[in-house]
């Protein structure tokens, strides 16, 4: 099986997508039966899926961030 790819008319994925969808990819790496195309293809989706979260964790903390800072200036 091929991994997924993610067209137009899809919507982003939630932080808790995301996350699974890596697990999904690491579980599919690590069982070994993929070919080595497959592999190289999982990989790559891996690392867009692990900046995809890093990138949604850091527009979380500056939302926080913000929030926080109005809350001390009330």
């Amino acid at each position: 099986m091929s991994p997924k790819k993610k067209t137009e008319g899809e919507q982003e994925l939630s932080i808790e997508e995301t996350f699974a969808r890596l697990e999904e990819v690491l579980n599919k790496m690590e069982e070994g039966e993929c070919s080595l195309e497959d592999s190289f293809r999982y990989y790559e989706e891996g690392m867009k899926l692990v900046k995809s979260c890093h990138d949604k964790i850091d527009r979380v903390e500056k939302r926080i961030q913000i929030l926080g800072g109005e809350v001390e200036e009330e």
